[in-house]
């Protein structure tokens, strides 16, 4: 048996990390010297977790439905530890071995304190998200949830802005209060199935009435974690507080759990309740594309300006999910995987002039084109992806969700497509303000364009965020055949309920 179809392959990716910090960072000394050495070992463990990875994506086989690279073992009585990837989750586990090295490689120079426990932070963390796509027990995946919030605390809490302490509580209790209601919801749900197999508990026909408030605590969880507007408020404060490399994994990964979250548990196990209360995630989709795209323009911190932007995205997110149709379920993991690419590389473009002159005052900028042209032809190709402009991916995603809200509710839809016009307003209005304009500031004068680490960071992103614009079929494909099973079980679902009600 070679180690390319190796049974315990998910294993190796998701605990690789972990295990290989634990093993190397305690060795290293520390002074600068060792701090050095530090970032170099973490960068080599993510390069190989994220190589490793790779062959869960060639061997991968997008015709079949079902989960592959199953790993299945005795735990905790009837909680099993059981590992699996289908179309949906697998693209997400390489989304998060792709950007880790970049988080790595982008607090090269700007972390100089505790550089150990900071690189720790990061591994525990790949571990923890990788852990959540792959869990295929209800229990298992619930503890890999909740830890994230631990690293992730630390990275905010320690590593950041002025007001760190602050966004870290807050960002760990919002998330914390909801994920409540999601363990009282799972322990309802072993107590009905008898099982934690999500596998199973997809196939299970829950009441109707339970799963009315199986969902509602679900989606407290995932709404803060996506986030949802009006449980949205933490993630401005946590992104301008956080380090760089922590706005990447938050905007690039960790809001993508709750959309995961929908889709593996919400739809396939709460059909019924997911059809009767579309009607509120609608309303708080399209309140969020343009209620925080109003907030946006109206920012003069250039990170909190990218936060609502996320907010606004994750609206058509949502939207897409519960349009319950293939071109809008397509567009929402699209939309998410487009989003973790985009909204990382904006981040990082903030990260490289804060790295210059230590503000992010929009007002404190304008004309640096002159003095960073490269730089500003990587800031507007992200910018363009952030609107959705024609050949970036941030088009085909947010065009499909679109398509597959037109089906479900026009009117959705419509206004939908107006938050599209103002993310226009104030993705241009950042840049316009920026980039553009007279070099008048004395302090932008000696400003230097990226240097070879931030451009070997940016490049790959510039290059897959063009590619997947135009050739967006390699994502697609993978996930394609997964969304059409789930759209089939879902109608079978409302059609068999309607059927029992009729007679």
């Amino acid at each position: 048996m070679s180690f390319f179809n190796s049974p315990y392959l998910l294993s190796v990716v998701t605990f690789a990390p972990l295990f290989f910090g634990l093993i190397s960072m305690p060795l290293l000394p520390r002074d600068e010297v060792g701090d050095r050495n530090v970032k170099a070992v973490a960068l080599w463990i993510t390069l190989s977790t994220f190589a490793v990875s790779l062959i869960i994506w060639f061997n991968f086989d997008p015709s079949t439905a079902g989960f592959q690279f199953v790993e299945e073992y005795e735990w905790l009585g009837t909680i099993k530890y059981k590992m699996g990837v289908d179309g949906i989750s697998m693209l997400f586990v390489i989304l998060t071995t792709f950007l880790m090295p970049i988080c790595i490689l982008a607090s090269w120079d700007s972390i100089k304190t505790r550089v150990k426990e900071y690189m720790m932070a990061f591994l525990v963390l790949e571990t923890l998200l990788i852990g959540v796509f792959c869990a295929l027990d209800m229990v298992l995946f619930y503890l890999f949830f909740e830890a994230v919030l631990i690293p992730m605390f630390l990275i905010i809490g320690v590593w950041g802005g002025p007001r760190r302490v602050y966004a870290s509580f807050k960002f760990f209790l919002y998330t914390l209060l909801g994920s409540v209601l999601m363990l009282l919801a799972m322990m309802a749900m072993w107590w009905e199935a008898g099982t934690t197999d999500i596998v199973q508990l997809m196939n299970y026909n829950f009441p109707a009435e339970m799963q009315w408030w199986l969902w509602l605590a679900f989606f407290a969880s995932f709404a803060v974690k996506m986030p949802m507007w009006p449980v949205h408020t933490w993630l401005p404060d946590a992104h301008v507080e956080a380090p760089t490399a922590g706005s990447v994994i938050l905007a690039g990964i960790l809001l993508k759990m709750g959309g995961y979250g929908f889709l593996r548990f919400s739809l396939p196990m709460f059909p019924l309740a997911s059809q009767e209360l579309a009607w509120l995630i609608f309303a708080m989709s399209v309140i969020a594309i343009v209620y925080t795209s109003l907030v946006a323009l109206a920012q003069e911190d250039i990170k909190k300006l990218i936060a609502y932007s996320s907010v606004a995205h994750m609206g058509f997110v949502t939207m897409g999910i519960f349009s319950f149709t293939s071109q809008g379920l397509d567009g929402a993991i699209f939309q998410m995987l487009s989003h973790g690419l985009v909204s990382a590389a904006l981040f990082l473009c903030v990260g490289v002039i804060y790295d210059r002159t230590h503000t992010r005052e929009i007002k404190a900028y304008g004309g640096i084109v002159e003095r960073m042209p490269m730089f500003a032809f990587v800031f507007m190709v992200f910018t363009m992806a952030n609107v959705g402009l024609p050949g970036t991916s941030g088009f085909v995603g947010e065009f499909l969700t679109l398509m597959g809200a037109f089906r479900a509710n026009t009117w959705v839809a419509f206004i939908a497509t107006f938050g599209v016009i103002l993310s226009a307003a104030y993705a241009l209005y950042l840049y316009r303000r920026v980039v553009f304009g007279a070099l008048e500031k004395q302090k932008l004068m000696s400003l230097k364009d990226m240097n070879a680490r931030e451009i070997a960071v940016l490049a790959p992103l510039v290059i897959l965020v063009i590619f997947f614009g135009f050739y967006p079929a390699p994502l697609l494909d993978v996930f394609a055949v997964s969304v059409q099973k789930l759209v089939a079980n879902y109608e079978a679902a409302i059609s068999q309920a309607a059927s029992l009600a009729a007679k």
